[in-house]
């Protein structure tokens, strides 16, 4: 290996920043190089649309993609909720790092928990899938709420809070962890409530297919938990046919019995916005040991789902 700088492409914003200045120092680590961090503007966050509407949160790592495959970056760290489904054949998912805490959370005024909130509470999110599942659960509650489309960074996020806009918003715990912001949050959502998106908590790390000694460096920091997990979780996302704006919720996490891991349980949910109509399910088996027994575990949830009506109620979402 080389003493030059590992080029590490990375969104500018404060959270990806973070997380991948996080990730550059364990690389530096493992690989005795220097890390530089290049930042790449994309249209995802000079856009103001809603998510949905240019392509769902994919829209954030394409240009980091784009600039990997011109060679202009080594490497780059993606939110791996972001990533679509389908791999190029040219980009090999090198690592997956032990995962953060997937659950999302409320950050409300008067440090309010989510079932305190007011009657007629207005709780912002930009997420089809919190919508749906926050709106599923206020109604098998009798609680009143409203919920509303929003988008900007996690400072937006709970300014609308602060200033009175909003009464909550939701955001995720691992993003609030990665900028030393988690003291904020006023409620802790259990995935009982609602289900993480599929990846959500998980970074993912993306270098040339065809650069294996890179590959190998970067294997290091491979989780190989957190990959199967996720490997499960976006296979049942990718068999219902479903971009990553879609209101599917999916969490895969490790039964264990003292310090042994025995099985591993997937659960998926999938709702309309407004709560009306969901389904959710789960599955408990063996913990896989390949890629191919993750990916089957998702499909076979995901073919249970779609024979309950899952695929309509993603509506135009379905890709």
């Amino acid at each position: 290996m080389t003493d030059k700088a590992l080029r590490l492409g990375t969104r500018r914003s404060k959270l990806a920043m973070a997380q991948s200045g996080q990730v550059a120092e364990a690389v530096r680590r493992v690989t005795g190089r220097p890390v530089e961090l290049v930042e790449i503007t994309t249209y995802g966050d000079v856009s103001r649309e809603a998510l949905a509407q240019i392509g769902g949160t994919g829209v954030f790592v394409t240009a980091l993609r784009d600039a990997l495959v011109r060679g202009e970056v080594d490497f780059a760290v993606h939110s791996l909720k972001d990533l679509p489904t389908a791999q190029p054949a040219e980009l090999a998912l090198a690592a997956v790092p032990v995962r953060e805490d997937p659950r999302d959370v409320i950050v409300a005024r008067d440090a309010l928990k989510f079932t305190d909130l007011p009657r007629g509470a207005r709780i912002g999110t930009g997420s089809p899938r919190r919508m749906a599942q926050l709106n599923a659960y206020a109604r098998a509650h009798a609680l009143d709420i409203e919920t509303v489309a929003i988008r900007g960074n996690v400072d937006t996020r709970i300014r609308y809070v602060r200033d009175g806009e909003l009464d909550a918003v939701v955001l995720a715990a691992a993003g609030l962890n990665r900028i030393g912001r988690i003291d904020e949050v006023t409620d802790f959502l259990s995935v009982d409530t609602v289900l993480p998106a599929p990846g959500q908590g998980a970074l993912a790390i993306e270098c040339a297919a065809d650069n294996a000694d890179l590959i190998a460096a970067l294997g290091e920091l491979d989780d190989p938990f957190t990959r199967v997990a996720v490997t499960a979780e976006r296979s049942l996302l990718a068999a219902l046919e479903a971009g990553c704006s879609a209101p599917v919720g999916a969490l895969a996490d490790l039964l264990t019995d003292g310090q042994i891991v025995k099985e591993m349980r997937l659960r998926g949910a999938v709702g309309t916005t407004d709560g009306t109509r969901t389904v959710q399910l789960s599955t408990t088996g063996s913990v896989p040991q390949t890629h191919e027994q993750a990916m089957a575990l998702g499909r076979e949830l995901a073919t249970e789902m779609l024979a309950q009506g899952a695929a309509g109620l993603m509506g135009e979402r379905a890709q």
